[in-house]
């Protein structure tokens, strides 16, 4: 599947490696600035930053300065890398508030450990923080940018919240709220990372374009996996958006050719919020049947072919040929 122009991309382990001691400079950035005058936050703030995740986005800011910079990192690129960071851990602490999760990558969520009111007080003190960080760089266009993802993100939010338990779903509904909620955040890392490493505008949008087509296909894949992933891979329960009444586009596309009876047991699960009624394993089968996995994988499919297209547009380097390696990564992930 590989572009010729691309070059050889880079594995996991190989990415990992370009990034990873500026990646040590971030964590420490965020040991730093998650300290607050009240004990509370720091303490989920410091429970968030050891649960870990893959530390994508940090990573496409760090690669998108060096892609643009030349290979250099300055203290703004590790700033910016900490900063996002940061917005997308105070995301996930109003997610799981919302959600009333429980789980978060395998561990008691923040809001089963110290409450809902806590922990929106302390996801709220982290967007303040993470906005904090970024008015050192005195840059309005950094301002307006991160001002603007985090109204998406927020009305992607209330979107969702609006449109949980509903069986009618259509596809469109769903890509806006993929745009919202993770595609404009991918984007933003990437158009960070590029202003950082000096880029002018035309590129600054590329890298935008090609990050927004990453984490479009992040998200159909993640959503896949939510209903076919190994119960035993550290994180989210199977099924689990579901049983939180999200319809996602695994099930749309099957919801489309279902027959009455298997939309009622979808129903059935939307209604309960829980598969004592109708089980997991019969969703699967009607998923299955109507092919909703396999278009979805298409589909993401198509979004990675965009992002290669445009990152092979650059000049090759270890930087271009290690995003072109996330692009295959997001897509053929098991968990």
């Amino acid at each position: 599947m590989g572009l010729s122009k691309l070059g050889q991309t880079l594995t996991a382990r190989e990415i990992l490696e370009l990034v990873r001691h500026d990646l040590e400079r971030v964590e420490h950035e965020i040991s730093l600035e998650s300290v607050a005058s009240v004990e509370a936050v720091t303490t989920i703030g410091r429970y968030l930053q050891a649960g870990g995740g893959k530390r994508l986005r940090p990573i496409l800011v760090l690669l998108s300065s060096k892609l643009i910079g030349g290979g250099a990192t300055n203290d703004a690129s590790i700033r910016m890398a900490a900063v996002v960071e940061m917005i997308h851990t105070a995301t996930l602490v109003h997610d799981d508030v919302i959600d009333t999760a429980e789980t978060r990558r395998g561990r008691p969520s923040s809001n089963s450990i110290w409450g809902n009111h806590t922990c929106v007080l302390a996801g709220d003190w982290l967007y303040m923080q993470a906005f904090q960080m970024a008015l050192r760089e005195r840059n309005f266009h950094v301002l307006d940018l991160l001002i603007a993802l985090t109204q998406m993100m927020v009305e992607g939010e209330l979107l969702q919240l609006d449109r949980i338990g509903k069986i009618d779903i259509s596809e469109a509904d769903y890509m806006e709220l993929v745009d919202r909620k993770t595609a404009s955040l991918f984007s933003a890392c990437a158009r960070l990372g590029a202003i950082m490493g000096g880029a002018d505008e035309a590129t600054e949008a590329r890298m935008g374009e090609f990050a927004w087509n990453l984490g479009t296909a992040f998200q159909l894949v993640d959503d896949v996996l939510d209903f076919t992933s190994d119960e035993k891979v550290p994180g989210k329960p199977v099924g689990n958006d579901l049983r939180e009444g999200k319809v996602t586009l695994p099930l749309i596309y099957a919801l489309e050719r279902a027959t009455s009876e298997e939309r009622g047991l979808v129903a059935q699960v939307l209604q309960d919020r829980n598969y004592d009624r109708s089980p997991l394993s019969k969703t699967l089968q009607v998923v299955e049947r109507h092919r909703g996995f396999e278009r979805v994988r298409e589909r993401a499919q198509a979004f990675t072919d965009k992002a290669r297209g445009i990152i092979g547009e650059f000049p090759e380097s270890p930087y271009q040929r290690a995003l072109a390696g996330l692009t295959e990564l997001v897509t053929e992930r098991d968990h």
